[in-house]
């Protein structure tokens, strides 16, 4: 019994992961009629414009779950119903107003937010239209974080898949409603970017609907599960009743680091646009060029790697709640266990889709995008690599905030962002790189981010990576993996076409690489058990005789 608890962060995580997976899936598959709809030039407008919600998000109330989850897990833990309960009227109580401030901000200002702030005019329509999104977010995130904090993955799982289903069908049909009014505005102002920026403000009406119902189901869910949890606050004998200031005071030293962490670990983006901006506009690009290159990066690659990294940003927030109970325990122990656990099931996953996705790259953009030009396969290669990092910078940050160490990720992303910052602008302004600076300085922040986060992780838990069976093993399963899935599609696709040569292909790849990580014990038994059917994925490793 104890040891089906202890690993119940990871099942939770990966029901979190497969949902956000699944969610990542469907927010990649309808990019493609977006994109043809809007164009990389809208691309650009409608990334901008969803850029900017995140880090209003962020700061607003999209670290509110964590929060909450934390100090309702640490209560609960010990019994303390009535206090957890408390947490979440205090966190309720703080994230309406904040976000309701944030929605009326953002909309009146977001024409400085777009033409000073990202060199980006024409995205002033999306973030318009995304104001009201912050309020909803601002609820949602509350009943999200309750939920977590019981060790509770589900509500989000199904809640996600959900606001992405509609998300995508409403995005669609927004763009192609709106791009006929730009087109007609176009025309008057004698300026064609109207109608791309008009389609990419019509596709982010998708963002506002698809929170509404996401809200509404996870809020039918709530009023149901309230009923039985009041039960259980009627039997609490804890004579210790928090106050709600001490509540709101947990709550703002629980959340003020981790939102600095993360605006500053996601604002990266929203810089680096507006530096690429300013510099190739100073280097003789035109509006419409820039957008276009950028529009590619942002609305193209940076949507297919956000797939792999669904994992970490999933198993980040599951493993919180779990190891602050252990680090309250002082189960030391415990903590290091899950910490391993947490970061070889993201590298096992992560380092073959970066080999996959170099391997592969023309092929698989083509299919997805209909776009086989030497820049987005340069893109998509070159830039693989920085997703095994941005996966386990996430995950670290998650660790540390998890056993209560709040400050040092945020001054680790202070210190790599200086240092990001310097390399773009070196890269783009004296090294001439053009988009591959953006490439070569986000490498280069996630990288000293992971350092800096494992010397941290290593000194407060006296945690030691284990190298072989996390790192080596799947990095050369991989690279196996890769070459077998390149020459596969390069033998068959004279002869049946891109699109079933790149899925024999990514099928064979993803064949060799089970076989190889299972045959060189890169995952044992039990740690293959937790994955998405994995007791499916057991048996076929016994039926292969891979395993005992």
């Amino acid at each position: 019994m104890g040891k089906k608890k202890n690993n119940n962060y990871l099942v939770q995580g990966t029901i979190l992961t497969a949902a956000s997976i699944i969610a990542r899936v469907i927010g990649m598959i309808y990019r493609i009629p977006l994109t043809n709809i809007i164009g990389k030039e809208g691309n650009s407008y409608y990334s901008t414009a969803n850029e900017i919600y995140t880090i209003l998000l962020l700061v607003s109330s999209f670290n509110i779950p964590l929060a909450v989850s934390k100090l309702v897990s640490e209560r609960l833990n010990n019994g303390e119903y009535k206090n957890a309960y408390r947490v979440l009227r205090c966190a309720l109580k703080l994230s309406i107003p904040v976000g309701a401030v944030f929605s009326v901000i953002t909309f009146i200002f977001a024409d400085f937010i777009a033409k000073d702030l990202v060199h980006n005019e024409l995205a002033v329509y999306g973030i318009r239209i995304l104001a009201p999104a912050l309020f909803l977010m601002a609820i949602l995130g509350v009943i999200r974080g309750f939920f977590q904090g019981h060790g509770n993955m589900v509500p989000t799982a199904v809640s996600q898949v959900i606001e992405q289903l509609v998300n995508a069908v409403v995005s669609i049909a927004g763009a192609a409603a709106m791009i006929g009014i730009g087109a007609s505005i176009a025309e008057k102002r004698g300026n064609d970017s109207y109608k791309p920026a008009f389609g990419a403000a019509g596709a982010t009406i998708g963002t506002v609907v698809s929170v509404t119902i996401a809200l509404l189901f996870v809020g039918v869910i709530f009023v149901a599960y309230i009923k039985r949890y009041k039960r259980k606050m009627r039997r609490d004998k804890t004579r210790r009743r928090e106050s709600e200031r001490k509540i709101y005071r947990a709550i703002i030293i629980t959340i003020v680091p981790v939102v600095l962490s993360s605006v500053l670990y996601n604002i990266t983006t929203i810089l680096d646009q507006s530096i690429f901006n300013s510099v190739l506009g100073s280097q003789g690009y035109s509006s419409e060029q820039y957008n276009i290159i950028w529009g590619t990066y942002s609305g193209e690659f940076r949507v297919l790697m956000n797939v792999p990294l669904a994992l970490a940003s999933c198993l980040a927030p599951s493993i919180v709640p779990s190891l602050a109970a252990a680090w309250a325990d002082k189960d030391r122990r415990m903590a290091r266990q899950k910490t391993g656990d947490a970061i070889r099931y993201t590298m096992v996953i992560t380092i073959p889709c970066t080999a996959g996705m170099i391997a592969l790259a023309s092929p698989i953009m083509q299919l997805l995008f209909s776009d086989s030009t030497s820049l987005v396969e340069g893109i998509t290669q070159c830039g693989s690599p920085m997703m095994v990092l941005f996966a386990l910078s996430t995950l670290t940050t998650g660790v540390l905030q998890g056993i209560g160490k709040m400050k040092i990720p945020l001054m680790n992303t202070v210190a790599a962002l200086v240092i990001h910052l310097i390399t773009l602008y070196a890269s783009l302004k004296m090294g001439g790189m053009n988009i591959y600076g953006v490439i070569l300085a986000n490498t280069v922040f996630s990288f000293v981010v992971c350092v800096l986060n494992g010397i941290a992780v290593k000194r407060y838990l006296h945690y030691r990576q284990e190298i072989p069976r996390t790192f080596l093993v799947p990095i050369l399963s991989s690279v196996i993996m890769g070459a077998a899935a390149w020459g596969v599609h390069t033998v068959l696709v004279g002869f049946i076409g891109n699109f079933l040569a790149t899925m024999i292909a990514i099928c064979v790849g993803a064949f060799i690489y089970f076989v190889l990580l299972v045959r060189l014990r890169g995952v044992s038994p039990r740690e293959l058990a937790s994955f998405p059917k994995g007791d499916t994925l057991v048996a076929v490793a016994r039926k292969m005789r891979l395993i005992p």
